[in-house]
């Protein structure tokens, strides 16, 4: 009897011992794995989503003329830094509201930044696969029209704060704005005026370039590509509006 009992402590201990291996070991192997501990691997996710998006959009600028030649080629080669100063646009939107979409860009640096450009794209693969700079790509096969706007973009936007006149113009690429030269010292105060039409919540991602060829790149202080995102959620609420024909939504 002694020697059962003996037995059944020994392999009650290690049970335990197991089970304390076991509880040890499970944070080393989540944390690498999605990077970040478990309540928030969601917002992990999301993080590494948009730095993806970022990239992607970094590099549609320098696409956006596509292969014609044009006074593009002519740009100064070299590194620009400029910075994001700020940034506004409302998280919690509604359909049918429309909201300004704020952006300040300065040129930190000595030299004429070529082109200044931004892109957009809203974050997923949903959005990278998408045309429109502010909408969603539906992977339902067979449909003739797969890109669906998330927002819409008024007429005669985008366009420097206080100026009554448009002043991104687009580029062969539909997700890339260019609002030409800014020069050192100087700061572009840049809107958007965006209309939501489909409920859901969205990233929004952007990111600034200094120009529309590979030989010029813009930078932060940091080495990084300036930009970031915006966390949208807009509800299905539906207040009485219409649309304008210039694609505008205003209420009735």
């Amino acid at each position: 009897m002694a020697r059962a009992a003996s037995i059944r402590r020994v392999l009650r201990s290690r049970e335990r011992a197991r089970g304390l291996v076991r509880r040890r070991r499970a944070p080393w192997y989540v944390q690498p794995a999605l990077g970040g501990s478990p309540p928030n691997a969601p917002r992990s996710r999301l993080r590494v989503a948009v730095a993806t998006v970022l990239a992607a959009l970094a590099a549609l600028s320098l696409v956006a003329c596509g292969g014609d030649a044009s006074s593009d080629a002519n740009e100064a080669a070299g590194t620009y830094q400029v910075e994001v100063t700020s940034a506004e646009f409302p998280t919690k939107q509604e359909l049918g509201q429309t909201s300004l979409l704020r952006l300040g860009l300065h040129n930190a640096g000595r030299k004429t930044v070529p082109a200044l450009t931004v892109s957009f794209s809203v974050g997923g693969e949903e959005g990278r696969t998408s045309s429109l700079p502010f909408g969603i790509h539906d992977p339902e096969p067979g449909l003739a029209q797969p890109d669906r706007p998330v927002w819409v973009l008024a007429e005669h936007y985008p366009k420097f704060a206080g100026s009554s006149e448009p002043g991104g113009a687009e580029t062969s690429n539909a997700k890339t704005y260019d609002f030409g030269p800014l020069k050192p010292g100087a700061t572009a105060n840049v809107v958007w005026k965006l209309s939501a039409v489909k409920s859901g919540r969205y990233a929004l991602v952007y990111a600034v370039n200094a120009g529309l060829t590979d030989a010029s790149k813009a930078e932060t202080s940091g080495g990084a590509t300036p930009g970031g995102s915006f966390a949208v959620r807009i509800s299905s609420a539906t207040p009485d509006k219409e649309v304008k024909g210039s694609g505008e939504i205003v209420p009735r």
